[in-house]
């Protein structure tokens, strides 16, 4: 478990799960909900540029 500071560890799957998104996207954001110190949601927002 990754550890941001000692109160609010992030867990590995949610790092994970942020890695994955980001891999899949070339244009895009990714929100993260916290909710009482941890994640409880994320978002992906995916942009397709059509030339």
């Amino acid at each position: 478990m990754t550890k941001v500071n000692k109160q609010h560890p992030i867990d590995d799957v949610v790092l994970e799960k942020i890695h994955s998104m980001l891999e899949s996207m070339n244009f895009g954001s990714i929100t993260i909900v916290v909710q009482d110190g941890k994640v409880i949601q994320l978002e992906k927002n995916e942009k397709v540029r059509i030339k």
